[in-house]
């Protein structure tokens, strides 16, 4: 299994760096008069959210896919500069790479208790996910190859999901203007627009315009598991909060069209590193 821990690793490091930030901010409000004193003990209340958004991919790999050729007709595209029709081609390194993106929704929270929230955020995520794939071209016998046989080529999927994340909240005693908390959940995904600029317009052998596909394909609709903590501070107005999550992909959204590009990989997860604002 090969995959980018960067965006956990960030997670981690963003909620840590809250940990430490909390201390301090209690200590600063030790004489501060409360805000919103009933606020809690509303049965619902709403608002919205503003995010910033790292999107990529875990992936697995089928065993020894450097070694397997591929020719010239997993290659959909004619017009590339590297297509040498009755070449051989080798994929060396396929490496997901997360791009940033934001997400915007709406907050509804119900009160279970008096530490405990159901939370559902209907969202709109827009994203980018690079694909670095390292490759080598062997021509065949008798033809000249040019340029250097090892190139690279990255292949981008927009995303937009309309996402239906419904969490628990357990926040911690609110102290004076300040409370912790955490989350855990699930969310329900649809992409809109990941299987477009996917496909290209080529000539093929008999000389007709035709329509391929030459990127990966995943599917659009996605479960994924969240968890995450953040903060909440009470302003005199409404209630200000900072939040980090990380969303793990559950199914498989690989739709492999047998292609370069997807046949030597086995599955595809989406991961998404997440901060928010939330005003409520």
């Amino acid at each position: 299994m090969k995959f980018s821990l960067t965006s956990i690793e960030k997670a981690v490091f963003v909620i840590g760096l809250m940990l430490c930030i909390i201390p301090q901010s209690v200590m600063a409000q030790s004489e501060k008069p409360k805000n919103l004193l009933l606020y809690d003990t509303q049965p619902y209340h709403f608002g919205f959210i503003l995010g910033y958004n790292q999107m990529s991919y875990a992936m697995n790999f089928y065993d020894n896919y450097q070694l397997t050729g591929h020719n010239a007709t997993e290659y959909p595209s004619t017009a590339d500069t590297y297509y040498t029709s009755g070449a051989t081609y080798y994929v060396r390194s396929i490496t997901p790479v997360s791009q940033p993106g934001f997400t915007v929704g709406v907050v509804g929270n119900l009160r279970l208790g008096k530490y405990f929230d159901l939370r559902l955020i209907p969202s709109l995520s827009f994203g980018t996910r690079t694909i670095s794939y390292q490759f080598y071209k062997e021509a065949a016998a008798g033809i000249a190859l040019v340029g250097s046989p090892y190139y690279e080529k990255k292949k981008d999927i927009f995303s937009t999901f309309v996402e239906f994340p419904l969490q628990v909240k357990y926040k911690s005693k609110r102290y004076n203007n300040f409370a912790a908390y955490v989350i855990a959940g699930g969310n329900f995904k649809i992409d809109l627009a990941s299987q477009k600029k996917s496909q290209v317009d080529i000539t093929n052998a008999q000389g007709e315009q035709i329509t391929v596909t030459d990127n990966i394909r995943v599917n659009r609709t996605d479960l994924a598991a969240e968890v995450g903590a953040g903060v909440d501070f009470y302003t005199g107005y409404f209630k200000f909060g900072i939040e980090a999550k990380m969303s793990f992909g559950l199914f498989n959204i690989l739709d492999s069209q047998n292609l370069i590009y997807d046949s030597s990989i086995k599955n595809i997860h989406n991961r998404t590193f997440q901060i928010s604002l939330t005003f409520e």
